[in-house]
């Protein structure tokens, strides 16, 4: 009999939710690039906003901070440290200049002014090393992205003021090994200089890190493998991602894959297996929206392995609903919905919770603009949104205000869009059993494997703050 089975997945399902939905996750996320004594970068502030909005849309709390000088960037530090204590997941994110010193990294305020190998030694600039122990130290995971690896702008000075010509002044950033239950990202390979890319947009490695990190059910190395061939194909083999991993079991930071959902993608028995080059090109493209993007899989691999569920997903846009599924779309929209920006900023200041956005995602559906319900602002959903405003003449960014989310709101739906999501059927069973109010049901969070390290120290945040803002001094 399969009851046993059945009863034995439930429960296990019920106690990974429940695990999941207490998970404690914590993120650094800066951006130095309005330095006043040296050239200024045009991307780390845009990089670091794009991050935060990112880690926040997939449950993390975000101490965030752009073109910080070093007073305000210890605050910052201090603040991360006291939060990180006894995280599952402790992430950390910098964009800006580093610089490498005797094989020692550190990070540059945007008041750094450094003339000599002493300065660094007494505080102008943040050593890496310590920075990261005292303020992750005791987290299960610790996730560590550095897309600092440009060229030292301080290198002439230091060296012609040093009193040896034995100091050793690097090239990008000094190879860093991770301790157990970290991994560690560089935008490129030790001793080597990183792309800032186009001003206004961000950076070659963050660009892949946003694309890659978050996606639903990507075990975050699978995710760093992606980056580097992105980052790879988008510089012509220029630059070239590096880090070391030292993590015990799985993370994911968007969710565990479903159970059997490897399966279902699976080709027949007896069918050959599908190259990792068919693969990726699938999975790339296996969620889109876009008949084009579904035929171009059709057109590289006839048979491929994948072509029934191209074809079936072809279909099912196709058919589905077509832009005349709405109404009046103007009528009674504010003509300011037209021209008034949005951001992140103005998207808090909706308020939205989890149904709202689930509500919001449930209404771009409907109108043939097709996203996961999942009550995430994934970059998927971003995209979807920013179709929508294209679509209807707003300013895009992937991004909602006051004035579009209440015009999204007023149009006319032909057919109200059905519950996609795993979450939202019980909700209906619920409801449909006569059962009284509904209640709400708890929202799976993404999930992660790892061992159990010892808990937190009761005393370990006055050791932290004294050790970080010392060994700074030191």
């Amino acid at each position: 009999m399969r009851y046993p089975t059945l009863i034995l997945s439930v429960i296990c399902m019920v106690f990974t939710a429940g695990a999941a939905s207490a998970e404690k996750r914590v993120a650094f996320v800066v951006g130095n690039g309005a330095y006043k004594n040296v050239a200024p970068l045009p991307n780390p502030s845009v990089d670091a906003k794009a991050m935060a909005a990112t880690l926040r849309n997939v449950g993390f709390e975000v101490v965030e901070g752009s073109n910080l000088t070093r007073d305000k960037m210890t605050e910052r530090l201090l603040d991360f440290g006291k939060k990180a204590q006894g995280a599952d997941v402790a992430l950390f994110f910098y964009a800006g200049h580093g610089i490498a010193i005797s094989g020692t990294n550190y990070l540059l305020p945007i008041d750094a002014d450094i003339k000599s190998e002493m300065d660094v030694k007494l505080g102008a600039a943040i050593n890496i090393d310590l920075t990261l122990e005292q303020t992750m130290g005791d987290a299960k995971v610790k996730l560590v992205f550095l897309d600092a690896c440009r060229d030292n702008p301080f290198a002439a000075k230091i060296k012609s003021n040093s009193a040896t010509r034995s100091v050793n002044v690097q090239t990008g950033l000094a190879e860093m090994k991770s301790g157990e239950g970290t991994l560690i990202a560089f935008a490129t390979g030790p001793g080597q200089t990183a792309l800032d890319g186009q001003e206004g947009s961000n950076s070659p490695f963050t660009r892949a890190l946003l694309a890659n990190l978050t996606q639903p059910g990507v075990e975050i190395q699978q995710a760093m493998t992606k980056v580097r061939a992105q980052v790879n194909e988008e510089t012509n083999k220029g630059q070239l991602p590096w880090g070391h991993t030292n993590l015990i079991g799985s993370v994911y930071l968007n969710g565990a894959p479903a159970p059997g959902a490897v399966a279902a993608a699976a080709p027949a028995a007896g069918a050959s297996k599908a190259s990792d080059v068919e693969l990726e090109f699938w999975r790339s493209i296996k969620d889109s929206n876009k008949p084009e993007e579904l035929n171009a899989y059709l057109t590289n691999y006839p048979n491929g392995q994948f072509r029934s569920l191209a074809l079936s997903r072809i279909a099912s846009l196709e058919s589905g609903p077509k832009p005349d599924a709405t109404r009046n779309l103007t009528t009674g929209i504010d003509p300011a919905t037209f021209k008034e920006e949005a951001n992140q900023t103005t998207e808090d200041q909706i308020g939205l919770d989890k149904g709202q956005r689930r509500d919001v995602q449930r209404r771009l559906t409907g109108l043939g603009f097709d996203t996961k319900i999942n009550g995430q602002f994934d970059q998927a959903t971003r995209g979807v949104i920013t179709r929508w405003q294209a679509a209807r003449g707003y300013p895009k960014s992937g991004y909602l205000n006051k004035l579009q989310h209440k015009a999204l709101l007023t149009e006319i739906v032909a057919a109200a869009p059905t519950a996609s999501s795993d979450e939202e059927r019980p909700a209906k069973r619920r409801a449909s059993s006569g059962g009284g109010q509904q209640q709400a049901q708890p929202q799976p969070q993404p999930q992660r494997q790892y061992q159990s390290n010892p808990g937190p120290d009761p005393a370990g945040a006055g050791r932290f703050i004294g050790g970080v803002v010392g060994g700074m001094l030191r």
